[in-house]
């Protein structure tokens, strides 16, 4: 049974950066489509960025446009999700998943993703 493990996380000043990265364990990554979503405290968890299986589609929150960057390193099985000039609205947990179908698509829905990784914290400080 794969798992996802997600890590860089962390308390950030606005304006600063953070590179998140998240490793499949257990399985690989080659033929699904990737995932960011994130939840904040009482909200319900909301798209960030998507990529393709062979990064030639990416998809981006309109809050994500422009500032976070999502690519993939399949050797590795690991996805990684770079926020750049962050802003307090960025507090939340932020979740990894791999699609549950294999599709040459960047989907947006959290219900075609599956399994999820635990998440990790970030906290956004103005």
């Amino acid at each position: 049974q794969i798992r996802l493990e997600e890590s860089g996380g962390g308390l950030v000043q606005a304006g600063d950066s953070l590179r998140l990265s998240c490793q499949v364990i257990g399985g690989n990554i080659n033929m699904w489509s990737m995932g960011w979503f994130r939840q904040a405290p009482g909200k319900e968890r909301e798209f960030v960025a998507s990529i393709s299986r062979s990064s030639g589609r990416r998809a981006y929150a309109d809050f994500a446009e422009g500032r976070f960057t999502i690519s993939r390193d399949n050797a590795k099985a690991t996805v990684f999700l770079e926020m750049n000039n962050l802003v307090a609205e960025d507090t939340a947990v932020y979740f990894c998943a791999r699609a549950r179908l294999t599709t040459y698509n960047a989907p947006r829905d959290r219900n075609e993703y599956g399994p999820w990784g635990q998440g990790t914290q970030v906290t956004v400080s103005s």
